[in-house]
């Protein structure tokens, strides 16, 4: 393997990217605790759980992520992380708010799927009650 001064990381959610670039660094936390890529790391894979996931690009910048479990693997000069939910920010305050915004969301949309279901359990009570009744 060719010594290189950057990998290609790409982090996905299901059905869409997440980020997809050049970086320089990776770091986050795995199930047996915190770990740091470089390019020329050897490949390697691990389970993500819920963190904060840290890209430095090669400009220098660094692209804040907070993801809930996953799965890294490192073959080469590429990372390809899939994780089930993850948001992006340029720094932890940023973060934080997105992370809260994010589940505040989820928690939305989780109580309107909740109401249909009760919905659809009372209509179906109803109905089963109604044949019931019927001569």
């Amino acid at each position: 393997m060719n010594m290189a001064r950057e990998m290609q990381v790409r982090i996905g959610l299901p059905g869409r990217s997440l980020f997809e670039g050049a970086a320089t660094q990776l770091s986050g936390y795995a199930a047996d605790g915190g770990f740091g890529i470089l390019p020329n790391h050897i490949d390697f894979v691990t389970a993500l759980v819920p963190s904060v996931l840290l890209v430095t690009q090669p400009d220098g910048s660094e692209r804040i992520f907070g993801i809930d479990e996953g799965v890294l693997v490192k073959k080469g000069h590429d990372v390809e992380i899939a994780v089930q939910r993850g948001v992006v920010a340029d720094d932890l305050a940023s973060l934080d708010a997105a992370v809260t915004d994010f589940w505040d969301q989820v928690e939305d949309e989780e109580r309107v799927a909740r109401a249909a279901l009760s919905r659809l359990e009372a209509d179906m009570v109803r109905r089963f009650a109604g044949l019931r009744t019927q001569p």
